[in-house]
């Protein structure tokens, strides 16, 4: 009797610390992902793609930015080029803040990866005596917002980001507001290094994803909290 109470209380001692452990895993990766927003505010590359693993994809615009030399490229060149003539910020004048929230993590049985879910809002303009980082086909004030469904893996013992996928949802200038603005951004047409700008491969044409007022579905990589069927998309450790 002894023995079997003792192995009944093992399993829920193990069972306990593996719960422990996936909430520990799920506070470090929304800290993780937090820390992505904030650097990408003052158009910091260098720390934006240690936060990736070595083989880390980000997918924007339709296209595919891989590795650190890809990450670096759209945090940095990209940003750059478009918002801070080439500075590391914070640019005086420049708003350009990411906000991160709603965030659904889901950490795999092994916890070795997880998925996880945020949706991002964003506000970006210049100052009217900050103006000369502006391209002129960027309006001077701008409102966004999109959907994360992103990959996260375990790499030396250290959450990082496998695979960013932001699908804008919709983007407007301020003053107009959304009812009335076509997207500023467009998808990609070229990649890397003929754009010195783009991505390094294209998403496939049917992945492809116009951008506002146009609108995609962005699966869900977890189960109906109630109902435990998957609606869309399907979890994969």
């Amino acid at each position: 009797m002894t023995d079997v109470l003792d192995k009944a209380a093992i399993a829920r001692l193990d069972a306990l610390e593996h719960r422990v452990g996936e909430l520990e895993d799920i506070n470090a990766i929304r800290r993780l992902h937090w820390a992505y927003g904030y650097y990408i505010d003052f158009n910091q590359p260098e720390e934006v793609a240690q936060l990736f693993a070595e083989d880390g994809v980000v997918v924007f615009l339709s296209g595919e930015y891989v590795g650190h030399a890809g990450v670096k490229r759209l945090y940095g060149d990209w940003i750059a080029g478009r918002f801070t003539g080439g500075r590391q910020g914070p640019v005086d004048g420049l708003l350009l803040d990411h906000f991160q929230m709603q965030d659904i993590i889901t950490v795999a049985p092994d916890r070795q990866s997880a998925k996880g879910r945020f949706r991002g809002m964003l506000f970006g303009g210049w100052h009217d005596d900050f103006q000369d980082t502006r391209e002129e086909m960027m309006p001077q004030q701008f409102m966004e917002a999109g959907i994360y469904e992103n990959d996260y893996v375990r790499e030396n013992g250290v959450w990082k980001i496998k695979r960013l996928d932001y699908m804008m949802q919709w983007q407007s200038n301020y003053e107009d507001g959304w009812a009335h603005t076509t997207s500023h951004l467009q998808p990609a047409g070229e990649v890397f290094p003929k754009d010195p700008l783009g991505p390094d491969r294209l998403l496939p044409e049917s992945e492809h994803r116009p951008t506002w007022p146009f609108r995609r579905d962005v699966p869900m990589h977890f189960a109906h909290p109630r109902f435990g069927a998957v609606l869309a998309g399907q979890y994969a450790s």
